[in-house]
């Protein structure tokens, strides 16, 4: 179809996005609402020909895509109550008590350090003013979520911030979560008993078969995969979450990465790909691949993921159900990374072993201090999030200010200005079509697809109930 040709009838369709997708044109607004139409349809609808008395022109107007009598209000509704998460203040709140990791990586994004290294713990007194600035926050809402290095290696700061935010949120009634990640490798049965009994959560990583997990995740002295997967079969599952992350040596193993997952009894895997920040970026030409790579692995595995479910078991993949939230529902999962503008410095903070406070998780990885917005030391909560970066991060992450607001997919998607950071050396991306670019259209793509099948989009509206 020559677009050149089509006269845009700005009276009666009201704004939209649109992408040629296969023999059909998607169109999406602002409050995320989609439709798809054939060319003639298309046409007849930005000329604002279309007729009344369709189907295809009541729905249209339903969502908000015609003029006629539009509803504003309605709109603007829909609009805030997907956006909701800008009045809240950071709630995801990240604290690192310790670099010391007996592990060695091979995609480590965290810098850690070696395990006699002590002088990279997190002390009582700073782990204090860390609990007293998250506790500041408006949100009603608090995740205290313990990384590293190896937080288990500072077990006894672990256990007093756990104690203290419990103390705390007596007077405060926060909703309180508090998750941990760890590689299991030092924990043993009194410091489980002591994170259930005070309702900590519990995340780790399993990247597939144990000599894939061993190659991406080694730990000299210890088989990685067979002390992980110790504590994988006492934990029970609502207390238990697992990520992988795919190097080089994971794709050519996408239905062996599920059949591992499967094979535990996790309901959900999250295929997230290399970030390139910390020693990953170092060791991209090694570990590394292009986008289309990617993109070929991550299809494979959801392919075989559709596949499972359609033969009646219920599995589900993270990040996809993450975008089909925002596509299918009015709720925003409030996934940090695909906000607008994102969660650097208003959605979480980080907090180092000695106190510095960073926008955010990747922005402590990239090597330097570009992304440090106070010190609790001396800063008081309202100035670190008042902090120049903070805002420079929001202009730099708003998709309205980027090009990505012609984009179709413009609702549903974010960018990382740490990351841009990173990879270009500008927290403003340089164009359209970056890495990242390319992997949020390649996924949206393959989702939109698959949309078109009602069997398939039953599947992906059970994984949202």
């Amino acid at each position: 179809m020559n677009l050149s040709k089509i006269k845009y009838n700005e009276k009666a369709v009201a704004f939209c996005r649109f992408k040629e997708v296969g023999n059909k044109f998607l169109i999406t607004n602002d409050i995320g609402r989609y439709q798809f139409l054939n060319p003639e349809s298309f046409k007849k609808f930005i000329e604002g020909e279309l007729n009344q008395k369709t189907k295809t022109y009541q729905e249209l107007k339903e969502k908000g895509f015609i003029k006629d009598n539009l509803d504003v209000s309605y709109l603007t509704k829909k609009y805030w109550q997907r956006n909701c998460f800008l009045a809240r203040g950071p709630s995801l709140h990240i604290v690192v008590v310790t670099l010391r990791c007996n592990h060695k990586c091979i995609y480590c994004q965290a810098s850690s350090r070696g395990m006699e290294e002590k002088e990279y713990d997190m002390a009582f007194s700073t782990a204090k003013k860390v609990v007293d600035t998250i506790f500041c926050t408006p949100n009603p809402a608090i995740s205290i979520e313990f990384q590293g290095g190896e937080p288990l290696a500072n077990w006894k700061t672990v256990k007093f911030i756990v104690e203290y935010a419990r103390k705390k949120n007596e007077k405060a009634k926060k909703n309180l979560i508090m998750p941990l990640v760890t590689n299991f490798s030092l924990m043993n049965r009194e410091k489980y008993n002591f994170l259930v009994k005070n309702g900590v959560s519990l995340c780790t990583s399993l990247d597939g078969p144990e000599e894939l997990h061993n190659k991406n995740r080694p730990c000299p002295g210890i088989n990685s995969y067979q002390k992980t997967i110790q504590w994988i079969k006492k934990i029970k599952e609502e207390r238990l979450g697992a990520l992988t992350t795919i190097s080089r040596y994971s794709l050519k193993y996408p239905k062996e990465i599920v059949d591992e997952y499967l094979k535990w009894g996790f309901k959900e895997i999250h295929l997230r790909p290399l970030s390139y920040l910390g020693l990953s970026g170092k060791l991209k030409d090694s570990i590394g691949y292009s986008t289309e790579e990617f993109l070929e692995f991550w299809k494979k595995a959801m392919d075989y993921i559709i596949a499972i479910n359609r033969r009646g078991k219920y599995f589900r993949e993270r990040g996809s159900r993450i975008m089909l939230q925002k596509i299918l529902t009015d709720k925003d999962p409030n996934f940090l990374d695909l906000r607008s503008p994102c969660g650097a410095g208003i959605g979480q903070l980080l907090y180092n072993y000695d106190g510095k406070v960073y926008t955010c998780d990747e922005g402590r990885m990239t090597g330097d201090d570009a992304f440090v917005i106070g010190n609790v030391k001396k800063d008081s909560y309202k100035k670190i999030v008042s902090h120049p970066t903070v805002k420079t991060l929001c202009m730099a992450s708003l998709l309205e200010d980027l090009p990505c607001d012609s984009c179709v997919y413009k609702p549903y998607c974010g960018v990382c200005p740490v990351q841009n950071y990173a990879l270009y050396g500008n927290v403003f991306p340089p164009l359209k079509n970056t890495e990242k670019c390319k992997l949020h259209q390649g996924v949206l793509d393959y989702l939109f697809g698959m949309l078109e099948n009602k069997v398939i989009r039953g599947i992906f509206e059970k994984w949202l109930s």
